[in-house]
Order: structure tokens, then sequence, then C-alpha cells
């Protein structure tokens, strides 16, 4: 469709030209399997562990401390799961938040049948997390803390690095869920006190079904997968060449122009957000408006369902989403909303619109306008709006953000 405007960047990018030319001849060319031992493979094998240092350079790790795995959620699972094994003598007790993706919250919650105890922290009204609310949270039994660098569905950004210091200085394994956040903001594992790191390459235009576990040199952690010496010995399978390879090449876009892309992606976030608030009443924007992702443009309409609008949205070519992939199909309000304190009715209208270098300010300006018109149709038919009008005494409805 050439007059498509994607705005749903959170849940996958597109790939660049360039890491589709890196990958291309691993598959019909240089497609050996990489721990083969004759030459043909020797190549390969020598390509993906140039690429293990570009990435491993990106975020300030060694070569070895860094693991392929087949994307995020694989990475939040053995983080999570390979320390409550390993350290199950020291103790049995988790600490994370009521917003992380559900790769870290299903997985908590699994543990939790077999024996762990997990402390589930809230969040300010922004999606913050309290620093000393979680130093309050730690125990003799906790083995470790997992909280994400910035959040998939309202953008804001944690303060990891306070939160890595307090784990450390409680001699506490600190996980961070960096999926959303890697390749849009600086990560440097050893100044932000991070252990472990989970990654995935389609959010910085890179090819799906390959991300990354970081793991820091002494960290206790049980294999992921058994049958082989791929990964270290840690996680066996045939390895992904023409993935990993692609991994790298966005990991080196992403570093040669990250500063400028987040500028230019703020400052269309800023546009739409302003353009939003200020056109349609009753119009809450969800996160922090500054510690935010430069792309991230959250926003909760009163007196509609999202589904509607995602469906209106669609047919006028605009892709946008509720909240999480992952969720997609859920009728459930995002739990991420929710631990913000928005009720289950405003939560219910929710829209999260991510941006890319690809979009434009036509775009930005096409989308809220064609969002002014739908959410004035949907609230037409409201009954609940119609209720709110003829009980409210307000001679102005309420433009702008409440």
């Amino acid at each position: 469709m050439s007059d498509l405007i994607y705005m749903d960047n959170a849940a996958t990018t597109r790939v660049a030209p360039e890491v589709l030319n890196a990958m291309l001849p691993y598959f019909c060319e240089q497609y050996g399997n990489p721990s083969s031992a004759y030459a043909f493979s020797g190549k390969i094998a020598e390509n993906v562990a140039e690429a293990r240092r570009t990435i491993a350079g990106f975020i300030g790790a060694k070569e070895r401390e860094i693991y392929f795995t087949a994307g995020g959620s694989e990475s939040d699972n053995w983080a999570i799961k390979g320390v409550a094994d390993a350290l199950r003598e020291k103790g049995n007790h988790i600490i994370t938040t009521a917003i992380e993706h559900h790769a870290v919250l299903h997985t908590c919650e699994f543990l939790e049948k077999h024996g762990f105890e997990v402390t589930y922290l809230p969040v300010d009204s922004r999606g913050f997390v309290d620093p000393k609310a979680l130093e309050g949270a730690i125990k003799p039994s906790t083995v470790l803390i997992s909280v994400m660098t910035a959040n998939n569905e309202i953008g804001t950004i944690e303060p990891i690095a306070q939160i890595g210091k307090t784990a450390h200085e409680h001699g506490i394994l600190f996980h961070t869920d960096a999926v959303q956040a890697f390749g849009h903001i600086p990560i440097d594992v050893d100044k932000m006190n991070i252990d472990m790191l989970s990654a995935s390459a389609h959010k910085l235009n890179g090819p799906k079904g390959v991300g990354l576990l970081y793991v820091r040199t002494g960290t206790r952690i049980s294999n992921l997968i058994h049958g082989g010496a791929q990964e270290y010995g840690r996680r066996a399978g045939t390895v992904n060449a023409a993935g990993i390879i692609g991994f790298a090449e966005a990991v080196r876009l992403a570093a040669s122009e990250m500063d400028k892309v987040s500028a230019y992606e703020a400052s269309l976030r800023d546009r739409l957000i302003r353009k939003v608030t200020e056109e349609i009443p009753y119009t809450i924007v969800n996160g922090d408006l500054k510690e935010r992702l430069s792309n991230n443009a959250s926003f909760c309409f009163r007196f509609i369902e999202g589904e509607s609008l995602l469906l209106l949205l669609d047919k006028s070519g605009i892709c946008a989403s509720s909240g999480s992939a992952c969720t997609s199909g859920s009728l459930d309000p995002s739990h991420v909303l929710l631990a913000i304190g928005l009720p289950h009715e405003t939560a219910h209208g929710s829209l999260r619109l991510t941006l890319s270098k690809e979009n434009t300010e036509e775009e930005v300006d096409r989308v809220a306008e064609t969002l002014r018109q739908i959410v004035e149709r949907l609230r037409s038919m409201s009954p609940l709006y119609a209720d709110f009008c003829s009980a409210s005494s307000v001679g102005d409805k309420g433009k702008g953000a409440i």
C-alpha cells in the first residue's frame, strides 16, 4: 500500500537494506555450518565472531559475554530461570516490577509455582520504579533483580544505573530487559551496573528470530539448551549465521546514527503529542514526558474502546497498536496502564504510536487529523460520552490532556 503509514515500530521494524545485503550471502553462498571443521565453514565462523565483537563493543561488553538467542523473550526466560536454578541453594526471592514485558512476568509466575517468591514492585503514575522501594524489598534470600530499561508500552526509561548499583551493594545479580531500548539509547553494562541484558535484533531494523543475552563474566547461570557446544556450550543448536551477521549490521547502523535519529524521532513524537492533545479533548498521555524513548507516543482516549480505534485506523492505512504486540487480541486492559493508576474504562481506550526515522511530519499531521475524526465518530456513538456531556456543567469540554 503506497499510502501506508507505519507507526508500530515498537512491535517490529523494517529490515534496513544494508542489513539485508549483509545477510544475503549466508543463505546461498556462505551457507556452511559455522561449527564444522573445514575451511569453507571456518570463514563463516570468523565472521560470526566478528559480529559478536561488534555487538559486544556496542554496550561495553566482552566478546565471550554475548550469547545469541532466538530473541528477547528467550533471553528473558534464560536470564531469570537460569539464575533461579543456579542460585537455588542461595535463595529463592526475585524482585521485578508490575510493568515488565510478559516474557519476564510469566517467567516469574512460572517460578512461583516451583517454590520461588517474587516481589512485583509498583510504579508511579509516570511508570517509574522507586529505587528506595526496591531497596526496601530486598531480603536475605533475594538472588535476582530484573527491571526493564525502557517500557515497551509507555516508553518510560527507568533509572537503571541506580537500580543496578543498589543490587550490587547487596550482592544481588541485576538483569534488565533492554529489548525496546537497545539501539535507541546509549547503554554501557559497566557504567549501568548490569549483569545480564536481553535484546532483540528486529527492534532496531535487524532480522526477526535473533537476539542476545549479555552475561557478565563470573555470573552463575544454568545452561539453556543441552546438546552441543554452540554459544560456549550454554545454548546448543546450529548457529544462525545470517541472523547474527544481520544483527551486527543493524547495531553498526544504530551506533553510527543514534544521536541524529533520536533527535529526529523526538521532534516527530513531540509534534504528534502536541497535536493530539490540543485537538482531541479528554486525552491522556501515558508515561513520562522527558525520560522517554524518543519514538514513543502513548495515549488513552476517554469514552472509547481501543479495539474500535485500531480497526478504523487500519481502514485509513495507519498501523498502530494498543500496547505490546505480545498481548494483541486480548480483551483485558494493559497491565502497564493499570499499574500506573488508570481505571479500567480509561485503559481500554489506549493507543501506542511508535515512530521511526522513515516517518515524516506530513504523516504525523495526517495521523493526528485522522485520530481526531475517528475519536469524534466513536464518541458520537458512545452512551458513556453522551451521559458525561449531559452531566457536565463545564462550558469548555476540557481540551487538552487531563
